[in-house]
C-alpha cells in the first residue's frame, strides 16, 4: 500500500524548492552563481523565504528517500533496487548531462559570460556538461547512498531496524545533537551542496527510523510539540542570519541552522501524516510529475533570468512571475514530450519504459 502523505510530502516539497530558486536567482544576499539582485530595493525583505526553507527542506528530501529506499527493499532484492536506482539516478546525472543537461550548464556559465573566454571549444563544452548538474547533485548523492542501503541491508539483517521501530519521541529530540555534529563532516568546499555527513544521516534516519508506522504515528502524536520547536528555531535563524550567506560556512555549520533543520524536517512529516495523509486525482497528477519538475525547473527559471531579466527587457516584478511560471511550465511541457521519446527519456529522465516515474 502507498503511502498517501508520503507522496504529498514529497511533491510538495520540490514545489517549495522551485520557489526557492526563484528567489536565490535574484537573491540580494550576494550568493554567488546566479543572477542576483535586479531590483532598486535597499533590503529585499521577502529573501527571507531563503532562509525559512534552505535548513530543513533537502534533508528531508533525503529522509523521504530513505522511507522509499526501505519499502522498496522489503519487496525486492538488493540486486533489483541498485539496477532500478542506477537507470533513475545514476544514468540522468551522468549521460543525461550531455544528452540535455548541458543546456543548463551553457546557460549558468553565460551568468559569468564564459563564452568570452579564451578557452578551447572542446573544453568549453565539457564545462557546460559538467555545470549542467545542477539540481541533479541530489541524485547524484542519492546514487551512492543506495548502494548503501543494500549493503546495510546485508550487514543489519534488520535487527537495528526492528529496534528503531520503538523509537519514543524523547529519542526523536536527542537525534539534534547528531544531526548537527553530522553538518560538521564530509563537506565538500566550494560545491556546498555536497554535504554527505549530513545527508547520509538524513537518508539513514528515513531508512531505519521513519520507515516504521510506529513512529510516523510518534511524530503525528507529538505534532503539535515538534512544530512550535521549529518554528521558534526557525524565527531565531532568520532574525540572527538575515542577510548572510546561508548556504556556506560558518552559517550553514552553526547549531541555529542545523537544530532548525531537524525539527524542521520532524515537523513536516508528523503534519504530512496528521494532515496530509489522501489521495485525490490532483494529488497523485501532482506526484507523478514531481520527477520532471524536479529535474527541469532550474532551466525555466535561469532562461528568464539570463534572457529577459539580465538585459532589463523586463522589470523586476515580471521577471519573478515569468521565472516561476516557466519554472513549472517548462518542467511540465519537457517532461511531457521527453518522456515520450525511446532511448532519449532513458538518458535524460532515466525512464526505460513510456511510463512516468513516481518516487525517488
Amino acid at each position: 500500500m502507498r503511502k498517501s502523505y508520503l507522496d504529498n510530502l514529497r511533491w510538495v516539497t520540490v514545489i517549495l524548492v522551485v520557489f526557492y530558486h526563484v528567489f536565490y536567482m535574484y537573491n540580494g544576499q550576494g550568493i554567488l552563481g546566479t543572477l542576483g539582485k535586479i531590483t532598486d530595493l535597499e533590503v529585499q525583505y521577502y529573501d527571507i523565504y531563503q532562509y525559512i526553507v534552505y535548513p530543513w527542506f533537502m534533508a528531508l528530501l533525503f529522509i523521504v528517500s530513505g522511507v522509499s529506499a526501505r519499502y522498496y527493499l522489503e519487496k525486492h532484492t538488493g540486486k533489483e533496487f541498485i539496477k532500478s536506482r542506477t537507470v533513475k539516478l545514476l544514468v540522468p546525472s551522468t549521460i543525461g548531462l550531455f544528452a540535455f543537461q548541458f543546456i543548463q550548464g551553457y546557460i549558468n556559465c553565460s551568468f559569468g559570460d564564459m563564452q568570452s573566454a579564451p578557452v578551447p571549444a572542446a573544453i568549453k563544452c565539457l564545462i557546460y556538461c559538467l555545470s549542467g548538474i545542477g539540481v541533479l547533485w541530489y541524485i547524484q548523492m542519492l546514487w551512492l547512498f543506495s548502494l548503501a542501503a543494500v549493503l546495510i541491508k546485508k550487514i543489519d539483517r534488520d535487527r537495528l531496524w526492528n529496534v528503531c521501530r520503538k523509537t519514543p519521541f524523547w529519542v526523536l529530540i536527542l537525534i539534534a545533537p547528531f544531526f548537527f555534529l553530522a553538518g560538521q563532516v564530509l563537506n565538500t568546499p566550494i560545491i556546498v551542496c555536497y554535504r554527505f555527513g549530513l545527508y547520509f544521516l538524513a537518508y539513514l534516519l528515513g531508512y531505519f527510523v521513519f520507515s516504521h508506522d510506529e513512529v510516523i504515528g510518534v511524530t503525528k502524536r507529538f505534532f503539535w510539540l515538534f512544530a512550535p520547536v521549529a518554528a521558534v528555531l526557525g524565527i531565531a535563524f532568520c532574525i540572527v542570519y538575515f542577510g548572510q550567506n546561508y548556504a556556506d560556512v560558518p552559517v550553514n555549520r552553526t547549531p541555529l541552522f542545523l537544530l532548525y533543520g531537524w525539527f524542521g524536517c520532524v515537523a513536516m512529516i508528523g503534519g504530512f501524516a496528521k494532515f496530509f495523509d489522501f489521495t485525490n486525482d490532483f494529488t497523485k497528477w501532482m506526484s507523478s510529475h514531481s520527477w520532471g519538475l524536479y529535474v527541469f525547473h532550474y532551466l525555466g527559471i535561469s532562461l528568464v533570468a539570463l534572457y529577459l531579466a539580465k538585459p532589463g527587457l523586463i522589470p523586476a516584478w515580471a521577471s519573478y512571475l515569468l521565472s516561476t511560471a516557466a519554472g513549472f511550465g517548462l518542467s511540465y511541457i519537457l517532461y511531457f514530450v521527453i518522456s515520450r521519446i525511446p532511448v532519449y527519456r532513458w538518458m535524460v529522465l532515466g525512464i526505460s519504459k513510456k511510463k512516468e516515474t513516481r518516487n525517488v
